[in-house]
């Protein structure tokens, strides 16, 4: 990997040790094997010690990197076939949302997903993954033809938000949001919702209210990004680390809170570190979620789907 964060660099001032000593038996005649081997199990050591207590920040910062499997990856590795159905019959094709039917061994799905892009010209594309209202409207369309046809919803989840241009407003972002939130509370397939990267607040929910809403390992789900909340409580983007650890953004906080209902592990150090890796646990999550939902009637689907987020969250009355 290049480059790399604050808090990997023991991993790759190792790495680049045993890279530097790869190279050394081309030009000299010196066994250096044993030493090889040393400093590999010095490096997966670093690895697990780092990337089991990571914080929150450090969360977001692995969440948002830039070689990190989007959702079109995990639809060619997870999927047996794929074809992307595009419009949402009003307005425009969103290139930020990416959706259509899918099959994964005998299961026909309807799959739908924020897309970055990986260089400036495609992420200028996909608009970073920043959903217009016709991308949340696209999902809404296909979303009620998978209830029609009575195929499960998949939804991967990966946006630092929705777009807050002024087009977006004028065309009526807040109400196709909220327009989907309905739509998904009552609809009548089971849903999966799965975040792979990053889940900023209403863009990521307007695709993410699910029967069963798993997070991969070095993910976060917001209500805001890290920054934006240091903006507005101390005036400050520094202080975005500590607001991110404020927030409660990291899956296991959110699983003990009952937001989420699973954590799916990555490879040591990331997804973006092992492709396939991270495809096969996210291939078997999917199939536990879909075999699981698939032996529940629909009517008690729903009442569960209807008590689970009304379970959601706490106050306390003095």
């Amino acid at each position: 990997m290049n480059g790399g964060f604050d808090f990997e660099k023991p991993i790759l001032e190792l790495e680049a040790k045993i890279e530097g000593l790869k190279k050394l038996p081309e030009s000299h005649a010196v066994d250096v094997s044993d030493e090889i081997k040393s400093l590999e199990v010095k490096l997966d050591l670093a690895r697990k010690e780092i990337y089991s207590n990571l914080t929150p920040w450090q969360c977001v910062q692995i969440a948002r990197h830039p070689q990190r499997p989007y959702t079109l990856d995990y639809i060619r590795l997870v999927m047996d076939s794929f074809v992307e159905l595009a419009g949402d019959r009003l307005f425009a094709n969103d290139p930020a949302i990416v959706a259509g039917l899918a099959r994964m061994g005998a299961r026909t799905l309807m799959v739908i997903g924020h897309q970055k892009g990986r260089d400036t010209r495609e992420n200028l594309h996909r608009n970073f993954g920043s959903a217009h209202p016709e991308g949340y409207r696209k999902a809404h369309r296909l979303m009620k033809m998978a209830e029609k046809f009575r195929l499960p919803v998949v939804s991967f989840i990966d946006t630092p938000g929705a777009y807050p241009g002024v087009g977006a407003e004028e065309r009526g972002q807040a109400e196709a949001i909220a327009y989907n939130l309905r739509t998904m509370a009552e609809l009548e397939t089971p849903i999966i919702v799965i975040i792979i990267g990053e889940g900023g607040s209403g863009g990521a929910l307007g695709i993410a209210v699910g029967d069963e809403v798993m997070m991969l390992a070095h993910s976060y789900y917001s209500v805001i990004s890290p920054e934006g909340c240091a903006a507005i409580l101390w005036k400050d983007h520094s202080k975005a680390p500590e607001a991110a650890s404020t927030l409660r953004i990291a899956p296991k906080e959110l699983l003990a809170l009952g937001i989420i209902d699973r954590i799916v592990p990555e490879p040591l150090g990331g997804a973006h570190r092992n492709y396939e890796r991270a495809a096969r646990e996210v291939k078997k999550a999917l199939a536990d979620s879909l075999d699981r939902l698939a032996d529940i009637p629909m009517k008690e689907l729903m009442e569960k789907r209807y008590t689970k987020y009304r379970r959601i969250g706490s106050f306390e009355e003095e």
